[in-house]
């Protein structure tokens, strides 16, 4: 779909009987601009209304250049008449008569009564019997009788649409259009209308304007957007009142009420419009320049358009947009960080004294094999790049960075708060309460069934809702597969390990020497891209198991599907996500015994062991490897690909694929175009995908100092990436209003917190930051680093293995081994208690354990305190806030006075016309009453 395209060319428009005439638009016209006064078009769906016949699932958002002047090009914004604006669409299947070509008409519908006169007069009287009028679109071919499920749904459609008109909305149908089998019914709301719900739904609008400051240093990081050139301007706003219209500005009524409040005002009289017959109540200038100014790669380096974005979608839309740019500048100091720590490891890493001895071929370590028989003695040298690589991510700094990486959550958390406030209070949510949702149809439908069942029991009509008793065996349900699906994904990452063995054992027994030499960087990588695959296969079926479950718990309103819904998701995702990497980082290594005790899986696979530099190197390699391919093809891939996908099978379906793309786009009406866009799914994945991320910055970043690198780059492009998503390729969304990110606050604030306690684990129990401090304080005779290795490796005497366990080829080196070394504090084969653990073992342990509470204390203690030292509120906020009720005092204590003088000067002239004979009148008796009440007021 070309957004940019003009939705005009070829814009016909018939009078009378007349020929249709077109005008095309020459090159210089096709991006003429638009008067502020044209507002796009709301074409979508309400939950629960496919019982009456729209289709739900193939709900339309869509927007509407304004016009350009030219009458004849009003037919998709305007009615028929070229006056009412188009607020909002229905769609619906139609059943089209095969045999002929029907024509296109449009019926005004007022009543239900005049809706069926409009329907006979397209075709002759229907003859007496079922059978239907062969003009009839919704009716099947002459000859045929009409399905029952069709009328059905088409009488409770007449009825739907009786009652919005009897709500004062205004309806005109579109049948006969260029999408075969697809009907429209066009709404508009009248200003006594709008008027009514903008005070039932206390929405603020603008009464005068106040002056702020502009920030000309950052002028052109801004688009270039005309909400960002009027920002100087913040409209002093008060909750719409049709007794006080005097106190807003009405000076252009077509523009008082924008596109995004007049859909929001049409969709909230949809929701409590109800159907007796239905089984419950149900409840291109601004695109092009968003296209332009937010979702093209070449702006990636400006600030987003927010306002423009709120106004266009709505705030809950707007707030997520502005989350994410939050985020994403909050993560240009991390990766700064994060690359310094990364280059102080590259500087120190030929100064690392254990490193050094690692590599040093004179000191002639001899390792116990790797696995039972094949593996065979192997020198410590050989693992020289694995630990000289390790350094890069193992070094002091990385300490520094897991407590700046900690404050900066917490600064970061503290910097939304304060953004949040400011845009509530630049969109009027300042005193903004979410009302309760209106009840899911399915809620309905369950207490329905449920108040039948006990009338049909003890005739006695009572108000009925759902209990814990009616839901208890959908909680067991959800508890029971929430417990399997995490069992899944223990046993998938068991599968991985069981490969990890079996693979490690076969390439050693490779002739191979190349094979044999690069074993264990192939196993790493290979089992990293099977976690890769199998955490995103996973992710589509938790997605769709999470769901069901939350289907299964009928919630009553919207609101808490959501919570719920998000909850199950991001506990099943994130357990997906990260359990493979706890188990590196934790488990692995310290689960597998001693060379001669080794503990086994199925009598025959012998438990893996970490490398000589320890697991964190391949804990850095198996969480690069899962969040760069989630990024790219999980959160890029799937979604350029996915919606492209599905707009051609839907394009396909639509039976019009003789057509060319131009040549549909000049034929067809914009929301016609808008229908083979994908249905917007909700900002659930959007924001699961930057949580899932979040936790890959902060929980295991002592790890991987530059994931927040990783994760800003993501987010440059995903920024983009999003905005052409919404602007282009999905039907545009009702505008719901929100103050806040919901749920998904507490969960970062939970990511954040639990965040500081692996790392200081990570850093405890899976680097060597401990024992090497322990070393080199408690141990080291010269209080340095040499010897570090040594002191670390156990010893083995190879007589001790067990019966079939020995290497097959013992001189593998060249030489008779009688003592292999392990990575382990036990005592040596010599001694009284030969390879029972040490004393230093206790003494590295009890440091680490301590390590873990100081750490965790102090990080928190301080995380507290910025939160504390950083207000919620902006003081400049606060500050205008208090200045805007002052204001808005003197407002109406003006307006007060001015009615005062009105009355005054009518007692006045009254006076002078009728002299004395009026000091008994009415008028005069009420003059007395308001100067009462001014006194006392």
């Amino acid at each position: 779909r070309a957004v940019m395209e003009s939705s005009w060319a070829g814009c016909r428009r018939t009078s009378g009987g007349g020929a249709a005439t077109s005008k095309q638009p020459t090159p210089n016209e096709r991006y003429s601009p638009v008067p502020g006064t044209d507002k796009p078009v709301e074409i979508i769906d309400i939950k629960g209304i496919e019982d009456i016949g729209y289709v739900q699932q193939d709900s339309i958002v869509s927007d509407l250049p304004g016009s350009l002047g030219n009458t004849r090009c009003r037919h998709g914004l305007y009615f028929q008449d070229g006056q009412r604006r188009v607020d909002y669409v229905l769609t619906y299947p139609v059943k089209k008569p095969g045999s002929s070509r029907s024509r296109r008409h449009t019926s005004l519908l007022t009543d239900n009564a005049f809706a069926r006169s409009l329907r006979r007069a397209r075709g002759p009287a229907p003859a007496p019997g079922p059978r239907p009028s062969p003009e009839d679109p919704e009716a099947g071919s002459p000859g045929h009788g009409m399905d029952c499920h069709e009328d059905d749904k088409r009488s409770r459609r007449e009825e739907f649409e009786g009652h919005l008109t009897d709500m004062g909305l205004e309806l005109e149908k579109d049948e006969d259009t260029k999408t075969p089998g697809v009907g429209f019914v066009k709404i508009h709301a009248p200003w006594n209308i709008l008027c009514r719900e903008a005070e039932f739904m206390k929405l603020k609008m603008p009464t005068k304007k106040i002056n702020t400051f502009i920030h000309k240093v950052t002028e052109p990081l801004h688009p270039n957007v005309e909400e960002n050139r009027t920002q100087s301007l913040k409209h002093l706003s008060y909750p719409f009142s049709r007794e006080k219209q005097h106190l807003f500005d009405l000076s252009d009524r077509d523009s008082f009420f924008d596109s995004k409040t007049r859909s929001s005002i049409v969709f909230e009289v949809l929701k409590r419009t109800k159907c007796t017959k239905a089984k419950y109540s149900m409840g291109k200038l601004m695109k092009f320049l968003m296209y332009e100014e937010w979702a093209s790669y070449s702006v990636f380096y400006k600030y987003q358009p927010i306002s423009l974005i709120r106004k266009y979608f709505g705030e809950k839309i707007g707030l997520y947009f502005a989350w994410l740019g939050v985020y994403t500048q909050m993560l240009i100091p991390a990766s700064l960080v994060g690359v310094i720590v990364f280059l102080y490891g590259c500087v120190t890493v030929d100064d690392d004294i254990p490193s050094m001895e690692i590599c040093d071929v004179r000191k002639n370590f001899t390792m116990c094999p790797l696995c039972d028989r094949v593996c065979s003695y192997w020198n410590l040298s050989s693992a020289c790049a694995t630990a000289r690589a390790s350094h890069l991510f193992d070094n002091p700094a990385t300490v520094f960075f897991s407590i700046f990486m900690a404050l900066w959550a917490a600064m970061f958390m503290e910097h939304w708060k304060r953004r949040q406030m400011r845009l509530n209070y630049e969109w009027d949510l300042t005193g903004f309460e979410e009302e309760e949702d209106h009840p899911r149809a399915e809620y309905e439908f369950r207490v329905l069934q449920k108040t039948l069942k006990k009338e049909h029991k003890s005739q006695k009509a009572e108000k009925e809702k759902l209990t814990c008793k009616d839901r208890f065996p959908a909680y067991m349900t959800n508890i029971v597969m929430m417990l399997l699906m995490i069992g899944v994904t223990f046993a998938i990452v068991f599968g991985v390990i069981l490969y990890r063995i079996s693979t490690k054992a076969a390439l050693h027994m490779s002739s191979n020497p190349t094979t044999r030499s690069n074993v264990r960087l192939t196993v790493k990588a290979t089992a990293a891209i099977i976690n890769l695959v199998v955490i995103l296969i996973l992710d589509e079926v938790y997605g769709a198991v999470a769901r069901w479950l939350t289907v299964l718990e009928v919630p009553k309103t919207d609101g808490s599907f959501e919570e719920r819904l998000i909850f199950k998701t991001f506990i099943l995702k994130f357990v997906n996500a990260f359990t493979p990497i706890i188990y590196i980082a934790f488990f692995r290594g310290r689960l597998g015994g001693r060379p001669g005790s080794y503990l086994y899986v199925f009598e025959s696979y012998r438990m893996e062991e970490c490398a000589s530099g320890g697991c964190l190197m391949e804990l850095c390699i198996q969480l690069s490897i899962t969040m760069l391919g989630k990024q790219l093809i999980q959160n890029n891939l799937f979604e350029i690909g996915v919606p492209k996908l599905k707009k051609l099978i839907r394009y396909i379906k639509s039976k019009r694929a003789s057509f060319q793309e131009e040549e549909r786009e000049k034929r067809l009406q914009r929301y016609e175009t808008d229908y083979f866009l994908e249905p917007y799914a909700g900002l659930t994945p959007e924001y699961m995908e930057m949580i899932i991320q979040f936790g890959f910055v902060t929980l295991f970043v002592a790890s991987f100092p530059l994931a927040p690198l990783f994760a800003l780059l993501n987010n440059i492009i995903e920024i983009r990436l999003d905005a052409k998503k919404f602007v282009a390729e999905l039907r545009r969304p009702v505008a719901a209003r929100a103050k806040d990110i919901g749920i998904w606050y507490n969960i970062l604030r939970g990511v954040a917190k639990v965040a500081v306690i692996v790392n200081a684990f990570v850093i405890s129990f899976t680097s060597d930051f401990i024992p090497r401090l322990v070393y080199q304080y408690m141990y080291s005779p010269d209080g340095s680093m040499h010897g570090f290795v040594n002191h670390t490796l156990s010893y083995f005497n190879v007589s001790h293995f067990q019966n079939g366990t020995q290497p097959i080829e013992p001189l593998y080196l060249g030489y008779q081994v009688e003592i292999c070394r392990y990575k382990d504090y036990r005592e040596p084969p010599w001694s009284s208690t030969p390879y029972e653990i040490s004393k230093e073992f206790w003494t590295v342990l009890a440091v680490r354990l301590a390590f873990v509470i100081v750490f965790q204390n102090v990080v928190m203690w301080m995380s507290d305190i910025v939160d504390w030292l950083i207000p919620d509120i902006p003081k400049d906020i606060s500050l205008q806030i208090h200045k805007e009720k002052i204001l808005m005092v003197d407002l109406f204590m003006k307006e007060e006075q001015g009615k005062l003088h009105v009355l005054d000067s009518l007692v006045s002239a009254a006076a002078k016309e009728h002299g004395g004979r009026n000091s008994h009148s009415p008028l005069a008796r009420s003059r007395s009453i308001p100067h009462t009440y001014s006194n006392n007021y």
